[in-house]
């Protein structure tokens, strides 16, 4: 199991308490693992909706990914105690997959991170890892 205290930073957690992260959905290719790609970002006052949209499920960003057969899914949160910062989660079957994915993509990956970027003050990638699924 991975230790989400690695993720926080000294009086700032990178998730609230409240978030439950249930990694059970996604399959991975061999049914052990999951690779996941944890991004953060500052929104700006103001395009918290227009940035809800453009990171939702059924956006731009996840219709890009969807074209690959190792993408499992995407998931946004909002963080509880600074509501203007928001979570993306991305399961791929494996590091290789994400990486194979990105490289055959860039166009479409930086047309879309463009048409994104005004509604943000920061965007940070905080880590990616392999988790392991729990049997249900």
């Amino acid at each position: 199991m991975y230790p989400i205290g690695l993720l926080q930073s000294l009086g700032r957690p990178a998730f609230p308490n409240e978030v439950f992260l249930d990694c059970r959905v996604a399959r991975a290719e061999d049914g052990t693992t999951i690779f996941v790609v944890l991004w953060e970002y500052e929104v700006k006052p103001g395009c918290e909706e227009s940035f809800q949209s453009a990171y939702s499920s059924h956006a731009d960003w996840v219709r890009i990914f969807q074209r690959d057969p190792h993408f499992r899914e995407s998931r946004l949160l909002r963080d509880l105690s600074r509501p203007r910062f928001y979570f993306t989660l991305d399961y791929w079957d494996s590091e290789s997959s994400y990486h194979k994915f990105v490289a055959a993509n860039l166009e479409a990956y930086g047309a879309v991170d463009r048409s994104t970027e005004g509604l943000t003050l920061s965007e940070r990638h905080l880590s990616s890892f392999n988790r392991e699924i729990l049997s249900s």
